[in-house]
């Protein structure tokens, strides 16, 4: 199944995120966490989705960019019904090398089937990055629109 999304507004992406996840929700549960890619340009909404789904899951703090500290992770509500316990945004912009998401614990991250897992920049990983991992692709269009894209089936 191919997605392809057009957003103008926070309610879009709102709708959008809803969408995607429950589109994640009817896939059969995995061994390993669900990862996703976000890839695109900055200020293409990468961030701005991934705070969405966060919302969609009930999560009440603050997601913000995990730009400076490489990664965040947010538990996910027990009332928000998910398969998912919780909620990991990696944002590897900053990488100097793929080896430093390791030192980070990330085959451990990456293990726990309960883990919803989100990497902007995943190009920035290189042989890191699960072969076949879905990836969604931001395009920002103009100043409010953002087109949000998988160059395949997704899963």
């Amino acid at each position: 199944m191919t997605f392809t999304k057009t957003s103008t507004c926070a309610a879009d992406m709102d709708a959008i995120a809803k969408d995607f996840l429950h589109l994640l929700e009817t896939l059969p549960q995995q061994s390993q966490a669900t990862i996703i890619g976000l890839s695109g340009d900055l200020g293409s909404g990468k961030t701005t989705f991934v705070q969405a789904v966060a919302r969609a899951l009930g999560i009440a703090e603050p997601v913000t960019s995990p730009t400076f500290v490489l990664e965040k992770k947010y538990s996910i509500p027990p009332t928000a019904k998910s398969i998912f316990t919780h909620l990991v945004h990696i944002d590897a912009y900053r990488l100097a090398s793929p080896t430093e998401l390791v030192t980070l614990g990330f085959s451990d991250i990456t293990a726990d089937s309960a883990a919803l897992i989100f990497i902007e920049w995943p190009e920035r990983l290189g042989d890191l990055f699960p072969p076949n991992t879905p990836t969604l692709f931001f395009n920002h269009a103009d100043e409010t629109t953002r087109t949000i894209t998988t160059a395949k089936n997704l899963l």
